[in-house]
C-alpha cells in the first residue's frame, strides 16, 4: 500500500494519504485534511540506503567521516568486523583483549555490556601498553576515539 507524506501549503502542515494501489494514487486528487484544499505539495521523503559492510569500509577507508559517524550507531556486530578489519591491517598484536572485544561485539553484545566486564586498558586497569587507543571508549572517558585520531 503505497504512503505519500505531503504539505497543506496553505497551513504548513505534513499529513499522509495512503492509497490502496498506484493506479489510486494515479487518480488521486489530494487534498489536505485540515482546510480540505488541494493546494498541496508532496514532500519526497529522504531514502535509507543499505550498504553492504564491504562498501562501509572502503568509504572509511577512503576518510568518509561520514562513514566514521556512522558507526557511532551500529550494532555490535558491525562493530565488531570494522574493528576485525582494522585490527588485520596493523603489523602490531593487539592482544587478546582486543580479540576478545571483537569476538564479543560480533556475538552481539554492546560496548557497554563489554565495558561492565572489561577493564579499560590493560589487563590491571591501567594504561595500554605503548599508549595506544582503548579498546572501548564511553562517554566519561578522555581518550582517543575508538578507531585512533588518524582516520
Amino acid at each position: 500500500m503505497p504512503t505519500y507524506e505531503y504539505r497543506c501549503n496553505d497551513t504548513g502542515k505534513r499529513f499522509e494519504i495512503s492509497y490502496k494501489t498506484y493506479a489510486d494514487f494515479d487518480n488521486a486528487v489530494p487534498r489536505s485534511p485540515y482546510t480540505g484544499s488541494t493546494n498541496v505539495t508532496r514532500i519526497i521523503r529522504r531514502v535509507a540506503i543499505a550498504r553492504s559492510n564491504s562498501v562501509q569500509l572502503d568509504r572509511i577507508e577512503s576518510g568518509d567521516l561520514n562513514a566514521l559517524a556512522e558507526l557511532e550507531n551500529a550494532d555490535p556486530q558491525t562493530l565488531g568486523r570494522v574493528m576485525r578489519h582494522f585490527g588485520g591491517q596493523l603489523e602490531d598484536d593487539l592482544g587478546s583483549e582486543f580479540d576478545e572485544v571483537v569476538e564479543r561485539l560480533e556475538s552481539g553484545q554492546t560496548p557497554e555490556e563489554i565495558e561492565k566486564t572489561m577493564p579499560i586498558g590493560g589487563a590491571d586497569g591501567g594504561d595500554i601498553e605503548g599508549g595506544g587507543t582503548p579498546l572501548i571508549a564511553n562517554e566519561s572517558s578522555t581518550s582517543v576515539p575508538l578507531l585512533g585520531s588518524e582516520f
